[in-house]
C-alpha cells in the first residue's frame, strides 16, 4: 500500500476513526443502508470499511434517518465521509467526489389509485410524500405544480401512510419504489421519470486533502472491483454502476 500523504489522517479521521455517515431504509440500495442484527449493511457500509482499512484506522458508522440529516450535520464535525445524492444546494455544504450511481426518480401511488401518469398525479388536492430535505423532495416540489408535496423524516413513516391510503403518492428512486410495491399490494410505480438523481462520495467543506483521497479511492474502487463487490453483496447484482 502506498504511503499516505502527511496530515491526511488528521484531516479525514481526526478522532482516530473514520466516521461514515449513512442513512437507513428497509430497502437498502446504492445509497441507503439497512440495520442488521450485526450492525449495518449497504454499499456505503462496505465502501466505508474498505476506505478505513486503506487509511489504517477503524470505521464507525453514524446513522441518520435520511440524506437531509446528513447534509444538516455536514458543518458539525460529526462525520468524516459519506455517500449521498448530489445537488447544487448540497454543493454549498460539502465537497463531492466522483458519481457512482445515476437513479431515476418517480412516484408510487397508493393501493387502488386510478392515477397512471404524471398528469393524473399533478392535480389539486393530491397528497405526495417525500423524504424531508432530500434531493428527490426538492425535485418533486419543482416538478409538481398543483399537487401538494410534504416531507417526512423516515421511509418507514411514509410506508405506513401509503399502505393506509393517508397519502396519494410517494416520490423516491425507482429501485426503492419497486421494492416497496412488492410489499404493498395494489400500489403502482409510474413509468415516467421526473429527475435523474446522482449519488457521489462527499466530505465536509474545507477538506481538500480528504477530497483528493476519496476521489482517488472511488476511482480505484470502480476499476479494481471493490465497488462492484459492494453492489453484489447488497442485492444489486443486476444493477450497473453508472457514472456521469
Amino acid at each position: 500500500m502506498p504511503a499516505l500523504p502527511d496530515g491526511l489522517k488528521d484531516e479525514i479521521a481526526p478522532t482516530g476513526k473514520l466516521r461514515v455517515a449513512i442513512a437507513i431504509s428497509p430497502a437498502g440500495g446504492a445509497f441507503w443502508s439497512t440495520k442488521t442484527e450485526a450492525g449495518y449493511a449497504g454499499v456505503p457500509v462496505d465502501l466505508g470499511k474498505a476506505m478505513a482499512a486503506q487509511l489504517g484506522v477503524s470505521v464507525e458508522y453514524v446513522m441518520h434517518q435520511n440524506s437531509g440529516q446528513i447534509t444538516d450535520a455536514a458543518g458539525k464535525a460529526t462525520w468524516d465521509v459519506t455517500w449521498l445524492p448530489r445537488d447544487p444546494e448540497r454543493e454549498t455544504k460539502m465537497l463531492f467526489g466522483p458519481i457512482y450511481e445515476v437513479a431515476d426518480a418517480t412516484y408510487i401511488v397508493k393501493p387502488g389509485s386510478n392515477v397512471t401518469n404524471f398528469a393524473g398525479l399533478d392535480q389539486p388536492g393530491v397528497r405526495v410524500a417525500a423524504v424531508n430535505a432530500t434531493t428527490t423532495m426538492r425535485g418533486a416540489i419543482a416538478h409538481l405544480k398543483n399537487a401538494t408535496v410534504t416531507g417526512y423524516q423516515t421511509y418507514d413513516e411514509i410506508f405506513g401512510l401509503l399502505s393506509s391510503g393517508e397519502i396519494d403518492a410517494f416520490a423516491l428512486s425507482r429501485d426503492q419504489l419497486n421494492k416497496m410495491a412488492q410489499k404493498i399490494p395494489g400500489t403502482r410505480v409510474l413509468d415516467e421519470t421526473f429527475k435523474k438523481t446522482v449519488t457521489a462520495v462527499a466530505v465536509p467543506l474545507g477538506q481538500s486533502q480528504a477530497l483528493a483521497f476519496v476521489t482517488k479511492f472511488m476511482a480505484e474502487a470502480t476499476t479494481n472491483g471493490t465497488l462492484r463487490k459492494a453492489y453484489d453483496n447488497n442485492g444489486l447484482k443486476d444493477s450497473p454502476i453508472r457514472t456521469e
